[in-house]
């Protein structure tokens, strides 16, 4: 939970869960509240850790080694974390970004066996411990997700690319992550229509973001 007078709302989820549409549906029904809204997404945020996502998400640099990988997610979160999600929380806005440390954990720790606890603690030494009040994961059986990513995508990046098997871990850790913080976490099933996802989803951001 942050300490600050903001409030960070966090969507995690596998490839095609619908996380744009939903972050786009949630920003717009803050906005009409009068609240000021904050959206951004991981890796990225901010021009550094833009850069860093071009990188390690192409396409061209299949092999990378893994623990480069997670450094570098962990060197765009410590950036974006420090210059764009902390100072908006702190002037009390909400912010909701697309994907965050679970996604670290769930890829790289998983995904790419270094280690849950290990990834999770490099991803809180670099944001100096700043997690979301409210992790909405959008969850999806990835045989359908990653249909649905290649109907908007034709071009798949390194993590789409990726084999089922591995869409599936990371659909697991997920999950995994879910239920051992039931209160911090929603899981929303991802399959429903976008407007039934979407209230399920204010239910639950209603519970942690202050009215006013």
């Amino acid at each position: 939970m942050t300490t600050t007078p903001g409030r960070f709302v966090v969507f995690e989820g596998g490839e095609g869960a619908g996380k744009s549409t939903q972050v786009a549906l949630l920003r717009d029904a803050l906005v009409a509240l009068g609240r000021e809204v904050v959206v951004t997404r991981e890796p990225g945020g901010t021009a550094a850790a833009e850069a860093i996502r071009a990188l390690v998400l192409d396409p061209a640099h299949a092999g990378l080694d893994p623990r480069a990988e997670a450094l570098l997610f962990a060197a765009a979160r410590a950036e974006h974390a420090a210059t764009l999600i902390r100072p908006a929380l702190e002037r009390g806005a909400i912010v909701i970004c697309d994907r965050y440390i679970d996604s670290s954990v769930a890829y790289q720790g998983l995904g790419r066996d270094l280690g849950a606890a290990k990834i999770r603690e490099l991803s809180a030494w670099a944001t100096e411990n700043l997690f979301p009040d409210l992790t909405v994961v959008l969850d999806i059986d990835p045989v359908v997700g990653l249909a649905r990513a290649g109907q908007v995508n034709a071009a798949p990046d390194r993590m789409e690319s990726e084999d089922l098997s591995f869409h599936q871990m990371v659909r697991q850790a997920f999950l995994a992550a879910a239920s051992a913080d039931s209160q911090r976490y929603a899981v929303i099933d991802a399959a429903e229509d976008s407007e039934t996802v979407h209230a399920q989803i204010l239910d639950r951001v209603a519970a942690v973001v202050p009215s006013g």
